[in-house]
């Protein structure tokens, strides 16, 4: 049975710090740098040195306030995940990355063929690396974990064992042959008329599956990571389900959707950072979490970088530069429009709009490692255009600003100098975002007037000054750059409607 539930409070309010009255964090009482190297100690003005060592079961944090309630936010990106872990004030007092398993990253770059890839295992191993990776010492005070995930990655389950009963569909996996069906059942240019949409992959799989489908259930990536928390399978949230149909703005599935043969499967659709239930037993007491520990739904990977930005007037914009490259604009207006992968995700009384492409750092890392992108970027003369055109992709199809399947990678030619040959694809990408939000604009939506940037592409200087260049507008870093920033606000957020 379909249901669905909206919680009163406003998301809004989690990105406006003067209203929970949060001061902005000034220090990192516990950094972890890696899913085993522990960094602690309080930055200061004297600049001591910090103290480091490497064993995870060690009491990291001696000067922790005792009783203090906490908040764990996870997020699990395209290529790897992090977690952030927040008091009340929302100061970081531990975060940490695990990257996917070897064989994972192999897949992303395509290198090994998806049949022999064991998506699922790899998920739910980090998923239990990074709670290995929180401090001992700080579990018990945790209240409460959201979880984001990757937008329109979609998991088929049997709904009475947990069973995955397909490989799961990927963000960016495209199922053009049940497109013309969800056209014929959908409002035109919907969020779900185009091929990579979850709609597509749930009714490609209904189509070609003949086994028993009695017991089936969807479920985003971030809906399954949090039930192995919870144990309570079929919950998602209104941001994850916004591709499978479900529509916030009247805060329910839609009849035309409700009339398929295949609606029982969809979830349960609560508002994100809606408490779901407490942390399963055997998890709690394996990692040493409260009894109390609540387990809220998450979001998508780009609304948590957006809610960690805390961008609060239209106009703002987060460009998430991570694997992929994903814009987010608040606007007064909700636009949709499937022709150029545009959708809108709901944010109190106003909406997040944007778009992803499959452009990003992804192809950056296939042909550059992080210490050439760094000493290459330094050369690069940001103030000047590079005369290279190219539309940086990993292979073939596009999402965001352009929805074309087939769209061809382009990365040729290739001058000599490695320099300029990085400067085109990061001037390439900034065009690739210009393009996007100038068509924003003109499909009606707030113009865009200042963007905050998150991600990993956020720590390249050279880069941000060509965007300013090329989009025209004030470009600067996010106070938190992190999705699983925004993820601990959410779970910060169950936490107090629990205690209502």
């Amino acid at each position: 049975m379909v249901t669905s539930v909206y919680a009163s409070q406003s998301l809004l309010l989690l990105v406006q710090p003067s209203c929970l009255k949060w001061r902005l964090p000034t220090s990192k009482k516990l950094i972890i740098s890696s899913g085993s190297v522990f960094t602690i100690g309080h930055k200061s003005k004297s600049k001591q040195p910090m103290v480091t060592f490497r064993n995870s079961k060690r009491d990291a944090n001696a000067d922790f306030e005792a009783g203090k309630r906490l908040y764990l936010g996870m997020d699990f990106g395209t290529s790897g995940a992090r977690y952030a872990l927040i008091d009340e004030e929302g100061n970081i007092l531990a975060e940490g990355k695990r990257d996917y398993s070897s064989f994972m990253v192999a897949f992303q770059f395509e290198a090994m063929n998806k049949e022999k890839v064991d998506l699922v295992q790899s998920w739910k191993k980090t998923l239990f690396s990074l709670l290995e990776d929180v401090p001992v010492s700080l579990r018990s005070n945790i209240a409460s974990i959201s979880v984001d995930g990757t937008s329109a990655t979609t998991m088929i389950m049997d709904g009475k064992t947990g069973e995955s009963l397909s490989k799961p569909f990927l963000y960016n996996d495209s199922c053009p042959d049940a497109l013309p069906l969800v056209k014929s059942i959908a409002p035109e240019n919907h969020t779900v008329c185009i091929g990579s949409s979850t709609l597509c992959k749930l009714v490609s799989w209904w189509n070609s599956c003949g086994s028993n489908k009695d017991s089936v259930v969807l479920l985003h990536q971030a809906d399954w990571l949090s039930w192995l928390l919870h144990g309570k399978l079929g919950v998602s949230d209104y941001n994850n389900a916004l591709k499978v149909g479900y529509d916030p703005e009247i805060d329910s599935y839609p009849p035309w959707l409700l009339a398929q043969p295949y609606s029982f499967v969809l979830p349960s659709v609560q508002a994100p950072g809606t408490p779901i239930g407490y942390m399963k037993e055997d998890v709690r007491t394996n990692f040493g979490f409260s009894e109390n520990c609540v387990i809220c739904t998450g979001t998508t990977d780009s609304i948590a970088a957006f809610l960690a930005a805390r961008a609060t007037q239209p106009g703002k914009a987060v460009t998430s530069l991570g694997s992929t490259l994903a814009i987010k604009l608040l606007s007064t207006r909700r636009i949709e429009d499937s022709r150029y992968g545009v959708y809108s995700h709901r944010l109190d009384d106003k909406w997040l709009v944007g778009g992803a492409s499959n452009t990003g750092g992804a192809v950056l890392r296939q042909m550059f490692t992080d210490d050439q992108l760094e000493k290459l970027s330094e050369k690069i003369n940001s103030s000047e255009a590079s005369p290279l055109d190219y539309y940086p992709l990993l292979s073939v199809g596009e999402r965001f600003p352009v929805a074309d399947p087939n769209m061809q990678p382009r990365l040729h030619p290739r001058p000599e100098s490695d320099v300029e040959y990085l400067h085109g694809i990061l001037e390439s990408i900034a065009r690739i975002e210009a393009k996007g939000y100038n068509l924003l604009k003109d499909l009606g939506a707030t113009p865009v007037e200042e963007v905050f940037t998150a991600g990993g592409g956020s720590k390249n200087d050279k880069w941000i000054k060509i965007r300013e260049r090329v989009l025209g507008l004030p470009v600067h870093k996010a106070l938190q750059t992190e999705a699983c920033y925004g993820a601990a606000l959410l779970a910060m957020k169950g936490s107090s409607l629990k205690g209502r």
